[in-house]
């Protein structure tokens, strides 16, 4: 197999589909900001709080595990699928029980009944064919463009209809729900094996063994990425809450999109090289390179171009996100290159590396939030994030070097 052919023709698809996907969410984004109150946002962001600490929370790593797995995958569907329908069941429930003490904790009752809605999320999402894998396992980037999206397309058209019939966050999350739907219809219709209800201890076992360190990277990466509007909304209130989302959605994403984009592409290649015995050294260096040099000139242009951007994309009363985004351009450089090894170490099964650089981040932030918050607001926020991301960088690259050594 010609792997860098199929790189980069993974590259160009996967590109197309991330890029289709968060210009969707731009556009998304940029019509419900003027028909939305930033306090809006901060409601449905409460709810999107809650439900992601509780999604990563209980991460099982199955889809990882598919990857991982050679010919053997398909014996592991059912029992995958059992376990990712009590695990939507669980999430389900518990934003149900926790919802007041949610919307207690940030001081929000409008966000209430949207908790309450969200819930129906992970519930949904956990009868999705866990088989849904195969086009990324196979190497098939085109048919995953196309899939995915049919699901934003999806998404962006019910959040956008019900926003301007209800001007409420409702539909923003009436959105996430009908896209949950269709993804489980149309993961049975295309996707084989189809699981059956059939349940395998042994099975679940080995799954969840080689999940936890999944689990624990995930949760880390939601903390990092999470505590600081957790913060803001708990110390500034739901409009700056609302304010820092998008500062941060703005100034990041498009970063963190083109490494999820070498990603997606490098994690399945990488593991057939190594099931080939091909040497991974020159793979993965030219990976991180061709990451690092867009990375760079996207967060440059990002921070150079904040203030336009914000009246372009957000309109009038939306100035005080400039000034985090210029600040959270630069944490995109720098997270976007650090998570350009991951590929690498997931493809290794080292999934240790991963937990370990998201905890020094995690260190960073932590011990450094609440008193820039106090002293600066909304910039203090940023500056932490941006602490807790150069932490880890060094730790990133000492890992990968070290893990390059022994995979010439």
């Amino acid at each position: 197999m010609n792997y860098f052919k199929t790189t980069l023709s993974g590259l160009t698809w996967t590109a197309g589909q991330r890029g289709g996907v968060r210009g969707f969410n731009i556009l998304k984004t940029v019509l419900l900001a003027r028909l939305l109150t930033p306090a809006q946002f901060g409601f449905f962001g409460i709810s999107a709080i809650s439900l992601g600490l509780l999604d990563i929370a209980t991460e099982t790593g199955i889809n990882v595990f598919l990857l991982q797995e050679n010919d053997s995958w398909t014996d592991y569907v059912d029992t995958a699928w059992v376990i990712s329908i009590l695990r939507g069941l669980f999430i389900f429930l518990l934003i149900m029980i926790t919802a007041p003490a949610v919307s207690g904790f940030f001081s929000s009752p409008q966000s209430l009944y949207l908790l309450y809605l969200i819930s129906l999320v992970p519930f949904i999402r956990g009868f999705i064919n866990p088989s849904c894998i195969r086009f990324q396992k196979q190497l098939q980037f085109r048919q995953e463009f196309y899939y995915r999206s049919i699901l934003i397309l999806v998404e962006t058209l019910i959040t956008v209809i019900l926003g301007l019939y209800l001007r409420s966050a409702q539909a923003l999350v009436w959105g996430l729900t009908g896209s949950a739907a269709l993804e489980v219809a149309l993961s049975f219709f295309i996707f084989s094996p189809r699981p059956r209800l059939q349940f395998q201890p042994d099975q679940a076992r080995i799954i969840l063994s080689r999940g936890k360190w999944v689990t624990g990277f995930g949760l880390l990466n939601y903390i990092f990425t999470n505590l600081d509007n957790i913060v803001v909304g708990r110390l500034l209130g739901s409009a700056s809450l609302g304010i820092y989302q998008n500062s941060y959605r703005i100034s990041t994403v498009p970063l963190t999109e083109i490494n999820d984009v070498f990603y997606k592409v490098t994690f399945p290649v990488f593991t057939q090289m190594k099931a080939r015995n091909r040497s991974l050294y020159p793979a993965a260096v030219r990976s991180i390179l061709a990451v690092s040099v867009p990375v760079v000139f996207v967060g440059l242009g990002i921070a150079f171009f904040a203030g336009p951007l914000v009246r372009l994309l957000l309109g009038p009363g939306w100035e005080a996100a400039i000034g985090p985004i210029r600040i959270l351009s630069y944490l995109g450089i720098v997270r976007g290159i650090s998570l350009s090894v991951n590929s690498l170490f997931m493809a290794l099964k080292k999934q240790v590396f991963v937990t370990f650089t998201s905890f020094i981040s995690v260190f960073g932030l932590g011990i450094t939030l609440v008193p820039l918050v106090h002293r600066f607001g909304l910039l203090g926020a940023a500056y932490s994030a941006l602490i807790g991301s150069l932490l880890a960088f060094p730790v990133s690259f000492f890992l990968a070097a070290r893990t390059l050594k022994y995979a010439r």
